[in-house]
């Protein structure tokens, strides 16, 4: 569970599915159309983009309903994730139910479903996981202070030509691009 990984492909699966070579990832162009046509059948089926983060800002915020009902009735930000409808009747809960369902299926299928920790030779699975979790919650704030997430700024907002979601991907690869030189030793 926690190796080492350089660059290798998993061998088979750890499920009990037959072992042998695992399929060829799919080309990344190929990848590109298949994901312009879900954004496009989105806009078309739904009404709206293709997003992650107000699927999860949903979760939290009925949990939060669950467990601190008071809190969440006087709070303004809160009611407007929860409104009258169930959770469960928001597109963006399906739509992040079915990427997760997705994604386990192509794993499957591919013969690539394997759980481990991806990480390179000066950092263990511990400290993986830890980087790992700083990372999501920072992101998450993130998102929230930038109105949407990765994916529903750069395919949605980018769709849309909007002069903002063109301005955060670019900062978004120019931050990649300054952070990589500082943690390139981690992964060498």
């Amino acid at each position: 569970m926690s190796k080492t990984i350089a660059t290798h492909e998993p061998k088979g699966t750890d499920i009990g599915l037959p072992h042998g070579e695992p399929k060829p990832y799919w080309n990344p162009y190929a990848a590109g159309v298949g994901l312009g046509l879900t954004l496009v059948l989105s806009f078309y089926l739904m009404g709206n983009g293709l997003g992650a983060s107000g699927a999860f800002t949903r979760f939290v915020a009925f949990a939060e309903a669950m467990f601190a009902p008071r809190f969440v009735a006087g709070h303004p930000y809160w009611k407007t994730y929860l409104g009258s409808e169930p959770i469960l009747k928001d597109w963006l809960v399906f739509e992040i139910l079915g990427a997760l369902v997705g994604g386990i299926v192509a794993s499957l299928t591919a013969g690539r479903f394997k759980v481990e920790s991806e990480h390179g030779p000066r950092v263990n699975a511990k400290q993986r996981a830890m980087l790992a979790f700083a990372g999501g919650l920072l992101v998450g704030f993130a998102t929230r202070f930038a109105r949407g997430c990765t994916s529903g700024q750069a395919l949605t907002g980018g769709s849309l030509l909007s002069v903002g979601s063109w301005a955060f991907m670019m900062s978004v690869f120019a931050g990649g691009y300054a952070a990589a030189w500082f943690v390139r030793r981690q992964w060498q």
